[in-house]
């Protein structure tokens, strides 16, 4: 299970990764309304720091570790959900004269991160309590 954990960590960031150079591309850092640099940041920074602890855990069988890497993967899933929020609120239809970049994202992209996401916690969560 901490293997399928690691595969759906990795896949996950991919999709961020697609997502993440979207809103580069579309001027997302200079944008003053949607998704801001610091809530991407605190989004993607955690995201890593807990998936280099799910790989020491995988080198270490340090449960700690396991652990640690699944509590900072709750705060990271919390500020996607507060991201897809803002990424609806931006696909309302509400007339705007400036589209924010996060409006270029597409659907089956975001869908796909968010799916895995949560099977990314749901593994990381049974394999720490060495379900598998």
């Amino acid at each position: 299970m901490a293997w399928i954990a690691l595969v759906a960590w990795v896949v996950t960031a991919a999709g961020g990764t697609i997502l993440g150079a979207a809103w580069l591309r579309h001027g997302g850092p200079q944008q003053k309304s949607g998704i801001r640099t610091a809530r991407l940041a605190s989004h993607v920074g955690p995201a890593v720091v807990g998936l280099v602890l799910w790989i020491g855990f995988l080198a270490t069988d340090s449960g700690a570790l396991a652990w640690i890497a699944v509590a900072i993967l709750i705060a990271v899933v919390a500020v996607g959900f507060s991201m897809l929020f803002i990424w609806l609120r931006g696909r309302s239809g509400v007339e705007q004269t400036e589209l924010p970049a996060e409006s270029s994202f597409p659907l089956p992209v975001i869908a796909a991160h968010g799916l895995l996401g949560a099977t990314t916690l749901l593994t990381s969560v049974l394999a720490a309590a060495g379900v598998g």
